[in-house]
């Protein structure tokens, strides 16, 4: 029996919302800590405004729970599908823990070492969701380059603040 576009809307909405929840709370680490935490740290000359932030954010939860969606779809097909979402979600983890080493606990150097093992981690899932579909790949390219950006960010923010 095939299953109908509701439960497919179903399936990509859950993703999304799962992708979602993992800035929702890192968002709940940063937000109280802008101002004035972060706000009075030294920052470089390329750091963007506050507000892009969030849009940016939504955007690639948006992107990378369709890439989510799409290897999800493979489980039958492809035996390394399963294991990748795995992986995807323990990445999750670490996304969220950027928030709240760097904000939350105001720890600089603390952020960077997670925002490295997020890049790795990020690499490793282009590779892997390669093999599986690459669209689901494709898609979470523009995730890396922000995370790639943000980690020069992080080193330059730590730097500047030593």
């Amino acid at each position: 029996m095939k299953k109908s576009k509701i439960q497919y809307l179903i399936k990509i909405l859950f993703f999304i919302i799962l992708c979602q929840t993992a800035g929702i709370i890192g968002s709940i680490f940063t937000t109280p800590n802008i101002q004035p935490w972060y706000s009075n740290l030294n920052k470089p000359f390329f750091n963007p405004p506050n507000w892009i932030f969030g849009p940016v954010w939504i955007i690639l939860y948006t992107l990378m729970g369709i890439s989510l969606y799409l290897i999800s779809k493979k489980i039958k097909k492809n035996k390394n599908a399963e294991s990748a979402i795995i992986i995807f979600v323990i990445h999750l983890v670490f996304n969220s823990a950027w928030s709240i080493v760097f904000f939350g606990l105001q720890n600089l150097f603390g952020g960077l070492v997670v925002i490295i093992i997020l890049n790795i981690f990020i690499f490793y899932l282009i590779y892997i969701f390669y093999k599986i579909n690459r669209t689901a790949s494709f898609l979470l390219i523009p995730y890396l380059l922000w995370v790639m950006f943000a980690t020069l960010l992080n080193i330059s923010i730590y730097i500047l603040n030593k």
